[in-house]
């Protein structure tokens, strides 16, 4: 039996070792508003008065060190765009806010910026063609690819 086509992913709850600092990357760098507080170790955050997309706690310990490289754990969690010119705008506050960014690539169905939070969090910015410009194969499965994404381009 299949997952219902109308599931949807509805937020990330991420450890962190420090709650402000988190708070500062996810509310000043990429935007998101502060909805609730969970006494003095959680904080969730959203776009648009959705009660949370981000969930940060420090439930690990205050200063808990990241997992060690190449251990198993959150590789990445996206943010989708509404368009391009939404995408453009959260990049250019990432960099603004003098974020480096990991790569940026075209995927032929979306395209999607990578960037790091400051506990190491993997994060895809990114947004969705409209599906009838999804390059697909002859027997009409999707064909994603990982092309570069030209930046300047998005940036104008």
């Amino acid at each position: 039996m299949a997952i219902d086509p109308r599931t949807r992913i509805g937020h990330v709850h991420l450890t962190v070792s420090d709650l402000d600092r988190a708070v500062r990357f996810y509310r000043d760098v990429l935007g998101f508003d502060v909805t609730a507080r969970y006494g003095a170790d959680a904080v969730f955050l959203s776009a648009g008065g959705y009660h949370h997309h981000v969930g940060l706690n420090t439930w690990a310990g205050r200063g808990a060190p990241p997992p060690a490289p190449g251990t198993t754990g959150l590789y990445h969690f996206a943010i989708l765009f509404a368009d391009r010119a939404a995408l453009a705008g959260a990049v250019r506050r990432v960099l603004e806010h003098g974020v480096p960014l990991e790569g940026a690539s075209d995927h032929g169905v979306s395209e999607a910026v990578y960037l790091r939070d400051p506990d190491g969090n993997g994060i895809e910015l990114y947004h969705d063609r409209p599906e009838s410009e999804w390059p697909r194969g002859p027997d009409g499965t999707i064909r994603m690819h990982a092309r570069p994404l030209d930046l300047q381009a998005l940036l104008p």
